[in-house]
């Protein structure tokens, strides 16, 4: 990955960071400005294509081990739309203490698939049921927790979150791959020059269009990218129109489809772990976004995200969805496109519920192939690892032992990315934790920060002023 260009007085690299300039006395923030309906909706949209394979693919994997049908299966896809949905409506627009109220956008935790596999496999909706109860009590579980996990805030220095924002968007980039190549690994065309090709031609399309066009029509970029990428494979036939004839016009995800919630110790305690890992990840995104955005991710914030993460979470189950989490393909979104109103989130969550509502509408979005969603994803990823990277040029990695605690942090991140079979012979358990290089890393760059600057270490007025300084003018997109 290419380091990025030193940063101009008049503007910045695209999806990097600027130094933060307070907005007028009396000016709206970007992060609550309201757009134009038209362009409210295409950037939301832009948002839910951006997601929706994220969303759809834990109940694609967990529902046929579980034991689904292919129309139960179905179903499950089009509840964890609709909680997603309700998950990002929660974090963006909140009520009393619970939301970050930033363009967050929450959706089906990927964290939770192995364990949940685990926990059902071959039950069926006992299964299911047993998944749903265990995944109540950890969300309410975590909803205690938020103010006190949020306390934790003052061990998320730059040197800390510039390697987890780096991890985040490193972490990410295989899963573009795995789209740019079919996305279903057992596919006979898996990996086809076809599949490559056009996720190539997607991502030319996106920078071509990033370079040539101007204003709004710039701004929604990759949604003309992945319109254009879908006509252009319509003629190869990598397109497929069966989702759209199977799918009923209306639907609603009935409450307990798969009967009341059941109670299993140990499945509890997995989900509890998973639970952990979430609002790791998420406190991590909440301070990436913070910076992109403007507006400084503070202890209220870091509390109000993660009491929507778990209340949302808590919620799902009632609608048969699974635990709900952050999306940080989504914060490289408004990295790029610079376009950071929390309403158009909002308005992105509005239409999961609609489309979790209507399977036929979530269908025609479900009609853009993997190959082009992935070549647009190398752009989005991409976005966040450079916005952590600009992050850790703040970090004083020449003063201490900064660099090591990088070095170490992101060596161990990189692990189930560069082997993925690496921890196989660690309990179940703790894998939820170990195959998480997002995870890890955090844990160990928080962990050295402790080590080195906190513990036996009284640090110098200089690089007090210098961590101050940085604490204070955090690091945002210019607009």
């Amino acid at each position: 990955m290419a380091a990025l260009p030193a940063p101009r007085n008049d503007a910045v690299t695209e999806g990097a960071v600027a130094p933060h300039v307070p907005a007028a006395e009396g000016a709206t923030h970007p992060v609550d400005e309201t757009l134009p309906p038209l362009k409210m909706f295409t950037s939301g949209l832009q948002h839910v294509a951006a997601m929706y394979a994220g969303v759809v693919a834990p109940p694609m994997v967990v529902g046929p081990a579980v034991g689904l049908s292919a129309k139960e299966t179905a179903f499950l896809i089009g509840a964890s739309l609709f909680t997603a949905g309700l998950a990002t409506l929660l974090q963006t627009i909140g009520f009393w203490k619970v939301g970050a109220r930033l363009p967050f956008v929450n959706g089906v935790s990927f964290a939770g698939v192995t364990p949940m596999i685990a926990i059902g496999k071959d039950r069926g909706h006992e299964g299911m049921a047993v998944i749903f109860g265990a995944v109540i009590v950890a969300s309410v579980l975590g909803f205690v927790l938020a103010p006190y996990f949020s306390k934790l805030l003052r061990f998320f220095p730059p040197v800390v979150t510039g390697t987890v924002i780096t991890l985040i968007g490193v972490s990410l980039l295989p899963v573009a791959f795995r789209w740019a190549q079919g996305g279903n690994a057992t596919a006979h065309d898996y990996g086809s020059m076809k599949n490559i090709g056009m996720a190539a031609l997607t991502l030319v399309i996106v920078l071509a269009l990033r370079k040539l066009l101007r204003g709004f029509l710039q701004q929604i970029a990759i949604l003309l990218g992945l319109v254009v990428g879908t006509l252009i494979a319509v003629p190869f036939g990598m397109t497929s129109l069966d989702a759209l004839r199977g799918a009923d016009v209306v639907g609603f995800p009935t409450p307990f489809h798969f009967g009341a919630p059941h109670f299993e110790i140990a499945a509890i305690v997995s989900m509890c772990i998973v639970m952990l890992v979430c609002m790791t990840e998420s406190t991590a995104d909440m301070l990436a976004l913070g910076k992109i955005v403007g507006r400084p991710a503070d202890e209220r914030t870091i509390e109000g995200g993660l009491r929507a993460d778990t209340l949302g979470s808590a919620v799902s189950p009632l609608f048969n969805g699974f635990m709900a989490s952050a999306f940080a393909q989504n914060i490289g979104l408004v990295a790029m496109t610079k376009v950071r109103s929390r309403f158009v989130v909002a308005t992105g969550g509005g239409i999961l519920v609609l489309l979790g509502l209507c399977p036929v509408a979530a269908s025609v979005i479900a009609l853009v192939p993997l190959p082009v969603l992935g070549g647009a994803g190398i752009v989005l990823f991409g976005s966040v690892a450079a916005s952590g990277i600009q992050t850790l040029s703040t970090a004083a990695l020449d003063q201490g032992e900064n660099a090591l605690i990088v070095a170490a942090a992101l060596g161990v991140g990189l692990i189930p990315i560069a082997a993925p079979t690496f921890y196989d012979a660690f309990p179940q358990n703790v894998r939820v934790v170990l195959d998480s290089g997002i995870s890890t890393g955090c844990v160990i760059a928080i962990v050295l920060n402790l080590a080195f600057n906190h513990l036996g270490h009284r640090k110098s007025s200089a690089e007090s002023e210098s961590e101050a300084g940085v604490l204070a003018e955090p690091a945002v997109v210019a607009h």
